[in-house]
């Protein structure tokens, strides 16, 4: 029987997330075995008079890929993949892979090789010029990382993914007008004080676009400008690897000192570049449905009450942002049952543990009624 839920969900990917006009190109990019939702992606675009081009990428595959391949090859695939998407008008990915731990194993000169000379060629044109939306599947990969049963997750995930994102976005407008008139953060918190700038930086707000499930606001920190330490409290699976506990201390934006449960890990993927040791991203979690980890970065970044550093390159490029051959996100809630937590914008407390203080702000609290509406 066909779940009104997912076609709900391809209509909005469509129609919204990257607003698909009569006559444009869709990539549609599947990591893993789905074929649903991406069929239902493909009905959509074609009732609009779009164009859907269809793409499976499988792990093993790419593991083999991975160990074997040459630069050259690398260069070779990259020139081809570069030509299709430099051709289209948009993009979606569907994460539905079945082993996160699928490329654990490949040496990570090879991983970090595949990322500088495949992955950010070929994906240059989707950051410069095309629409595209990033979201998992509800499998039960992704129902096991959550510690849910699948019925539950599926439930869970469509009621995130499904949200009215423009009520959303309208709540957001005034912590951009916030940010874009800040100089100075400080992120306080169990084993946390931390400071940065983002004077004169790009802010902006994702809300139901890029991502979905989605709900942030976010801004690109001034390069040198972050010091003191941050106790992560959640944990974040990268590069085949589940990280717990990271604590890092900064001196004038660099990375000086890392721990976390696999600290050689941790500082192996640090030294892939100098850009690495920097923070690309500072990001606000927004989401009032989202409330605790789930184990994927795509629900984990938005959760209410949060806050994210991407370690490494920026997704906005301007002058005084970081560049790296790795974007990865790191997630510090700080609601009262993870410990607590407070904001500060130039030495004004914005946010302690988890609710917005200004008066222009409450209205991205999550109500104290149910923990999901709006107050």
């Amino acid at each position: 029987m066909k779940d009104s839920r997912m076609a709900q969900l391809a209509r909005n990917v469509v129609t919204y997330s990257i607003n698909l006009q009569k006559g444009e190109k869709l990539l549609i990019e599947v990591e893993g075995h789905d074929q649903i939702l991406a069929k239902e992606i493909v009905q959509e675009a074609y009732k609009v008079g779009g164009y859907p081009f269809v793409v499976f990428i499988d792990k093993d595959i790419l593991r083999t890929q991975l160990i074997h391949s040459s630069l050259e090859h690398l260069q070779s695939l990259a020139s081809y993949d570069y030509y299709r998407m430099n051709d289209m008008d948009a993009y979606v990915l569907i994460r539905a892979d079945t082993n996160d731990s699928e490329l654990v194993d490949v040496p990570a000169e090879n991983i970090d090789q595949y990322w500088k000379d495949y992955y950010h060629i070929v994906h240059a044109p989707r950051w410069e010029k095309t629409k595209w939306c990033i979201l998992s599947y509800p499998n039960q990969a992704a129902a096991q990382r959550a510690k849910m049963s699948t019925e539950a997750f599926e439930d869970y995930y469509y009621s995130v993914c499904n949200l009215d994102y423009s009520a959303l976005s309208d709540q957001m407008d005034n912590l951009v007008l916030f940010l874009n008139r800040t100089d100075k953060v400080r992120i306080k918190g169990e084993g946390t004080d931390l400071t940065l700038s983002i004077k004169g930086m790009p802010v902006q707000k994702d809300a139901g676009l890029q991502n979905l499930p989605d709900g942030e606001v976010f801004s690109i920190p001034n390069k040198y400008s972050i010091n003191g330490v941050i106790s992560f409290n959640t944990a974040v699976h990268f590069r085949g690897t589940t990280f717990e506990h990271i604590v890092l201390t900064f001196h004038e934006g660099k990375i000086v000192d890392a721990r976390s449960n696999d600290t050689a890990k941790l500082l192996e993927i640090l030294n892939v570049d100098e850009g690495a040791r920097y923070v690309g991203e500072f990001g606000i979690g927004l989401n009032p449905y989202i409330s605790k980890p789930m184990n994927d970065i795509l629900f984990d970044e938005k959760i209410w009450g949060s806050i994210h550093l991407a370690i490494g390159t920026s997704p906005i490029q301007c002058q005084g942002a970081n560049l790296s051959s790795i974007h990865w996100d790191i997630v510090y809630i700080q609601r009262k049952e993870y410990g607590g937590g407070q904001i500060w914008f130039d030495d004004v407390l914005i946010r302690e543990d988890g609710y917005f203080l200004p008066k222009e702000l409450q209205g991205l609290n999550p109500s104290h009624s149910d923990g999901t509406g709006r107050a």
